[in-house]
């Protein structure tokens, strides 16, 4: 048995997000895992270091995958590429050892959110941007940003309940603007359910004036998702990389 580490890019709009889902194919890891499978010639599963939402991208997500035995090095990159749909693309595979796992051998992510605060949407970049055509304060959202760095309990920043950890660290945010572009990247150890989007809605409200700097350790102390901001749209967000 070999075990491979893939890099993958996708384009999440026409998914209902990576996991495989009993009521539809239309998922990436079902998508991957019958193109691989009817190439290799039996079953395989294909586990990913995360679950990317119905309409998030990806710049690095990765999975591994276990086959029978080796296989020649353009096996992934060019002979399963070229059955892929134009909205996945594997960008490199690597021969790991076995027992490495995609999810369980990750040590940290990085995301990016990005904006578009023009007055009309940007006509190339509609589908991978949040159209946000307002004002920001960016050194109010940096501010922001760095009360939210450090190890917390992060249950105010999820829509999911039943977690069996909220405690998550993250290392870095960081909000860069050019022009009407903006976009905020985050570093961390790992992200809950929706936390990336709900962070990025806390701060722009911070940006708007909607909220104070200040106010974004209140779902930090109460574990309460209401005192958090609003769910920011999915298309803006991207996986970018994922370390081990």
């Amino acid at each position: 048995m070999r075990t491979y580490k893939l890099t993958i890019a996708y384009d999440g709009t026409a998914y209902q997000g990576w996991q495989r889902q009993a009521n539809t194919e239309n998922t990436l890891q079902g998508t991957l895992e019958r193109t691989i499978s009817s190439v290799a010639g039996y079953p395989v599963e294909i586990d990913g270091s995360g679950r990317t939402d119905a309409g998030v991208h990806a710049n690095g997500q990765t999975a591994t995958v276990v086959l029978s035995s080796r296989v020649e090095d353009e096996f992934f990159t060019e002979k399963i590429n070229s059955r892929l749909p134009e909205d996945i693309r594997i960008l490199d595979a690597e021969l790991v050892r076995n027992g490495f796992h995609a999810r369980k051998s990750a040590v940290g992510k990085k995301y990016i959110y990005q904006l578009d605060l023009a007055e009309k949407p940007d006509v190339f970049t509609r589908r991978y941007t949040y159209h946000f055509p307002q004002r920001l304060d960016l050194d109010a959202m940096r501010k922001a940003a760095q009360l939210l760095i450090g190890t917390y309990e992060f249950a105010g920043y999820t829509d999911k309940k039943d977690e069996k950890s909220t405690k998550r660290t993250i290392y870095a945010i960081m909000i860069c603007g050019q022009g009407s572009k903006v976009s905020i990247q985050y570093e961390g150890t790992g992200f809950l359910y929706h936390m990336v989007r709900i962070l990025t809605g806390t701060l722009l409200e911070v940006g708007t004036g909607a909220r104070s700097i200040e106010s974004v350790k209140e779902p930090l102390k109460s574990k309460d998702r209401s005192q958090a901001g609003f769910l920011a749209p999915a298309r803006g967000l991207f996986l970018d990389e994922v370390y081990y």
